[in-house]
């Protein structure tokens, strides 16, 4: 964390493919996945993977899983759906009449965002002839968003002036990730990282952002792993950026000297623990998303930062594990 290396906590994949769990991953809608530390042999190679990108090919894969951007309206509809599934029907989200009746967790930022699907060539196809996406992360670039409005991100926290502050950087932004629960394993969040790294190195950004959830919706019950957060991986101010005012939920409620680390480690969602330990900052306050029963805070993680031993995991050009 900011100022503190032995406060990092370890990663712990085997943690977050627990049962108890599964219903933060599900919950949790702009949620980060990241890698493994051990290379997967079974990875083919391309000399390009930011042509095979562009075209909606394949970016990556191992053994019958394979990822890439979806490249037609029907397969972001299965996206979609797949969404519905994780958050709705496994998850804590609340759907109102017309997701309910479509069956497809969408919203006006699909249109414009890019969809990394996973799919895995040995399941049964579908009645016509479709393979299952089986995970799913939607990613929204940083001069399409600025085209169209603004961040997702921006609907719960203020990051103008964290933007103003780096006007020759660009920034990607992570959300609506999920997976199917068996396939919450090693491989596929290795694959899902490797495929977001590509594309983090295609297009040349500098920084992604995205929010994190909590389960749940009392932050006196959150208490321990805020103050944590708020304490031990607050961004520097050059990365800061705020709950806005009317959702704004203090996350500074238990004095440092108070804390147990330890224990607090315990009581953070290992997808936040792995992305501090990688090298992400965390934003000032929390909100809460009745609609999702999460508490969300901000992450940023700007590449530069990005730990070394990931970095050389993956090939700085993004080629090592690409299929």
């Amino acid at each position: 964390m900011h100022g503190d290396n032995q406060l990092r906590p370890k990663f712990n994949l085997i943690e977050m493919l627990r049962p108890e769990q599964a219903r933060i991953a599900a919950a949790n809608a702009a949620n980060w996945l990241m890698p493994g530390l051990r290379e997967i042999e079974a990875f083919k190679f391309v000399t390009n993977p930011s042509a095979s990108a562009a075209r909606g090919l394949t970016l990556g894969r191992i053994g019958p899983l394979e990822v890439r951007l979806a490249c037609k309206k029907s397969e972001i509809k299965r996206a979609q759906r797949l969404r519905y599934r994780v958050f709705y029907k496994d998850g804590l989200a609340i759907a109102d009449a017309a997701t309910m009746l479509a069956q497809r967790d969408k919203d006006a930022y699909d249109k414009i965002c890019d969809h990394l699907l996973v799919i895995d060539h040995a399941a049964k196809p579908s009645l016509s002839g479709k393979l299952p996406v089986v995970g799913t992360y939607r990613l929204l670039r940083h001069d399409v968003a600025m085209r169209h409005g603004g961040f997702y991100t921006e609907n719960e926290f203020d990051i103008s002036g964290m933007i103003a502050r780096h006007p020759q950087l660009r920034f990607l932004e992570l959300g609506r990730s999920c997976v199917l629960p068996q396939y919450r394993t090693k491989r596929t969040v290795e694959l899902l990282w490797h495929g977001i790294w590509s594309y983090v190195r295609q297009h040349r950004f500098d920084a992604m952002i995205g929010c994190a959830s909590f389960e749940g919706t009392d932050p006196k019950r959150l208490a321990l792993p805020l103050s944590f957060l708020h304490h031990y991986a607050a961004a520097p101010d050059a990365w800061r950026a705020s709950a806005h005012h009317s959702r704004r939920i203090d996350m500074n409620r238990m004095p440092k000297e108070a804390i147990d680390r330890k224990t607090a480690l315990r009581e953070l969602p290992p997808l936040i623990k792995g992305y501090l330990r990688v090298g992400a900052y965390v934003g000032d306050g929390a909100v809460i998303d009745r609609q999702f029963g999460t508490t969300d805070v901000f992450l940023v993680m700007p590449v530069s930062d990005i730990s070394q031993r990931y970095i050389g995991h993956f090939g700085i050009d993004a080629t090592r594990h690409a299929a």
